[in-house]
């Protein structure tokens, strides 16, 4: 499990994300501190980047680790994609970078992937 290599237990206080949550990307705040809960599950998301083939079956990497969101108005600067399945990815809404996790259409909750995501001070 490729998430575990991270030490995010420090962005973690009281079950929620201590921090900012931005993009790696360009810093756009996506999540402000202790508005998204950790959750542990498995998923496997599209990666980020890529390689050139079939379009129609992505490479992806079985995530663990998220952030779980109850609303999409909670997110600030979150895109999300056309519907896929019972999914619609979630993307950097400024520089659309992505997906940085997946909104469960059945459940109605948002998952952002920690590995995708930085954390940093609030602004």
């Amino acid at each position: 499990m490729p998430d575990c290599s991270g030490n995010y237990e420090s962005e973690i206080e009281e079950g929620k994300n201590k921090r900012p949550v931005k993009c790696k990307f360009c810093s756009s705040v996506i999540l402000t501190p202790s508005s998204a809960s950790f959750a542990t599950l498995q998923f496997d998301l599209p990666l980020i980047k890529q390689t050139k083939g079939d379009q129609t079956s992505p490479e992806t990497e079985n995530t663990s680790l998220f952030w779980a969101v109850t609303s999409p108005f909670i997110f600030h600067n979150v895109g999300f994609s056309n519907t896929v399945g019972n999914t619609k990815y979630l993307t950097c809404a400024d520089c659309e970078a992505g997906p940085i996790g997946y909104h469960d259409i059945p459940s109605q909750m948002s998952y952002v992937a920690l590995t995708r995501v930085s954390h940093g001070e609030p602004e």
